[in-house]
């Protein structure tokens, strides 16, 4: 069984390099796009802090909910007050679980499973994609990138 406590230090440990991430101010980063049609570096690091609020809603609720989250920013500090106002929702989200909604039995996108099982995936896919920021900060040239985690 999936410990919250346990869970939210070591959620918070990567979400904390994502703040680091978000204060980059190098050449306009956070309008940067590797590819035509790719997620520019600020969608992609709102995408990151908005997606496991996403999944602490469904856990909590017991079903998909989309977000009705329409996210507008234009500057680095836009992104950086709506990475903050996430965390410290989903903090707020994490903490309430119980562990009864860890157990029920959830379905998304055509997969059932106990809610701590897409819990453990919301992880992932937030370091997956914290992944593709530092790569994007590199092919910008940031030459000094935090650590990780």
């Amino acid at each position: 069984m999936l410990n919250m406590d346990s869970y939210t230090r070591r959620w918070l440990t990567h979400r904390e390099v994502l703040h680091k991430l978000v204060t980059l101010d190098q050449a306009n980063l956070v309008h940067f796009t590797p590819w035509e049609g790719g997620m520019s570096y600020g969608t992609l690091a709102l995408h990151i802090a908005s997606s496991t609020q996403i999944f602490a809603n469904m856990v909590i609720k017991g079903e998909f909910t989309p977000s009705q989250n329409k996210d507008e920013w234009s500057t680095l500090e836009d992104v950086q007050r709506l990475v903050h106002e996430y965390t410290e929702a989903t903090k707020e989200l994490l903490g309430s679980i119980t562990d009864e909604q860890l157990e029920a039995e959830i379905s998304f996108f055509g997969k059932t499973a106990q809610a701590h099982v897409f819990l453990s995936n919301a992880l992932d896919h937030e370091i997956h994609h914290k992944g593709q920021l530092l790569t994007y900060a590199r092919i910008a040239g940031v030459k000094e990138l935090p650590f990780f985690m």
